[in-house]
């Protein structure tokens, strides 16, 4: 027996509804609670999404990141586009190759990094 269950991911952040619209639109989901006057804004779960918490925070992110999302995607650079339209970035231009999946990674409005993939 564990100690606890899951309840959700908390994201660090400058601006918690920008990275809230952010990230509702790359994984296709919608903003849901908004707690202590938008401190902290939730993305609502999904079958295959756990819910996700954009806290704000007074630090900037300084390093990288040592946990990210990795996402499943159909076409890498349609969703590179579009991730960069809605104010992403692709960090390094490059993409990695392991036992036939291929991933680029991308950086959120702030900088955190998370891989986009295909298989």
């Amino acid at each position: 027996m564990g100690v606890g269950t899951y309840l959700f991911t908390t994201i660090d952040c400058d601006d918690p509804d920008r990275l809230a619209t952010f990230w509702a639109e790359v994984l296709g989901t919608e903003v849901g609670l908004v707690m202590d006057g938008g401190r902290y804004v939730f993305l609502k779960g999904t079958e295959s999404l756990p819910v996700l918490c954009f806290q704000r925070v007074p630090e900037p992110k300084v390093v990288k990141n040592r946990i990210h999302l990795d996402v499943s995607v159909e076409d890498l650079s349609v969703a590179t586009d579009r991730i960069v339209a809605l104010g992403g970035s692709w960090l390094d231009g490059s993409e990695q190759q392991l036992e036939g999946t291929t991933w680029r990674t991308m950086a959120d409005p702030e900088g955190n990094e998370f891989d986009i993939a295909v298989e």
